[in-house]
C-alpha cells in the first residue's frame, strides 16, 4: 500500500521486495538507517537525509510495513526480522540506527537481537518505556476532524498538521485491514517494553527530544539517558514528538556533531 505522500516521491527505490530511500556517498563510514514511526513514512526523515548526505554520510530510509505485514507477523519482532532481512538484502553489515517513536523502539530491539550490526544509536521521541495514550481504536476513524485532533498531539506547532498529513492518516485508518494491524502493532509496542534490557545497549547513543513532547514526555528521555550507559540527551524547546520535522536545523546540527565526534571514532575502532 502506497500512502498519499509516498505516491508523490519519485526517488523511492526497490530491491528484493523492499522500498527505501538511499542518498549520499558510499564510504567507510557506517551508513545511517532511519526508521520511521507508527503512522510515519519515508518523508519524515527528508531533511535529516539531505543533511547527512551533504556531509558525506550515506542515509537509507526503509519503508516499514507497520500495517501491511501478514497478520501473524504483525509485531515488534516481526519488524525486527524485516529490518534484518532488509540489511541483508542491502549487504550492510555495520550501521548506525536512528529511529523516531516506534522506529526508536525498533532500533533498540534490533540492537538487542543483533548487537554486532550497529555501532551507534540515535533516538528521538522513542517508544519502548511508556507513552501517553492517543487512542488507536476504530471509533470515529473516518472523521477528518478526529484524525486531525489526533495528529495535532504529535506537534507543538499545529501548522505541521497539513491536509496531506490528515489525508494520509485517513487513507490508512479507513482501510479495515490496515486499521486492524495498526491496533495490533500499537498493542505489541506497548507490551514489549525495553526498560530492563537497556543496559545491554553498549554503543554511543544520542537522545534528541522535544521539550513539549506530549506522547513520550521528557521524563521518558531522561529515563533512557539514565538506563543506557553511554548516552547523551538534548532537549529542544517548543518542540513535540518529531524534532526532525519541527526543528530540522537544530536536530541536524546535534546529529551531525554526534556523528563526527562519536560515530566516526567508534567505527574506526571496530
Amino acid at each position: 500500500m502506497y500512502t498519499v505522500i509516498e505516491k508523490s516521491l519519485y526517488n523511492v527505490r526497490e530491491r528484493g521486495g523492499f522500498r527505501y530511500l538511499d542518498e549520499g556517498p558510499v564510504t567507510e563510514r557506517p551508513p545511517i538507517i532511519f526508521l520511521h514511526g507508527m503512522l510515519g513514512n519515508l518523508t519524515n526523515w527528508t531533511d535529516a537525509v539531505q543533511s547527512v548526505a551533504a556531509n558525506g554520510y550515506r542515509a537509507i530510509v526503509p519503508f516499514l510495513p507497520v500495517y501491511t505485514l501478514p497478520i501473524g507477523q504483525t509485531s515488534m519482532q516481526g519488524l525486527v526480522q524485516y529490518v534484518h532481512a532488509f540489511l541483508d538484502a542491502m549487504e550492510l553489515d555495520f550501521v548506525t540506527l536512528a529511529g523516531n517513536s516506534l522506529g526508536g523502539q525498533l532500533a533498540i530491539l534490533y540492537i538487542f537481537a543483533h548487537p554486532e550490526r550497529a555501532g551507534a544509536l540515535i533516538l528521538t521521541g522513542s517508544s519502548g518505556l511508556y507513552e501517553v495514550e492517543m487512542g488507536t481504536g476504530s471509533p470515529r476513524r473516518y472523521d477528518p476532524n478526529f484524525v486531525r485532533e489526533r495528529a495535532a498531539i504529535t506537534f507543538y506547532e499545529k501548522e505541521q498538521v497539513t491536509e496531506d498529513l490528515v489525508n494520509e492518516m485517513l487513507e490508512v485508518v479507513a482501510d479495515r485491514s490496515c486499521a486492524i494491524r495498526l491496533i495490533k502493532m500499537a498493542r505489541a509496542s506497548k507490551n514489549e517494553t525495553v526498560r530492563t534490557r537497556l543496559h545491554e545497549v553498549q554503543v554511543p547513543t544520542l537522545l534528541v527530544w522535544g521539550a513539549n513532547d506530549a506522547i513520550t514526555p521528557p521524563d521518558v528521555a531522561r529515563e533512557f539517558e539514565e538506563l543506557i550507559p553511554d548516552s547523551e540527551l538534548h532537549l529542544i524547546d517548543k518542540c513535540g514528538h518529531a524534532p526532525m520535522l519541527e526543528h530540522p536545523e537544530t536536530f541536524n546540527r546535534i546529529m551531525l556533531h554526534f556523528l563526527r565526534e562519536r560515530v566516526s571514532a567508534a567505527s574506526l575502532a571496530v
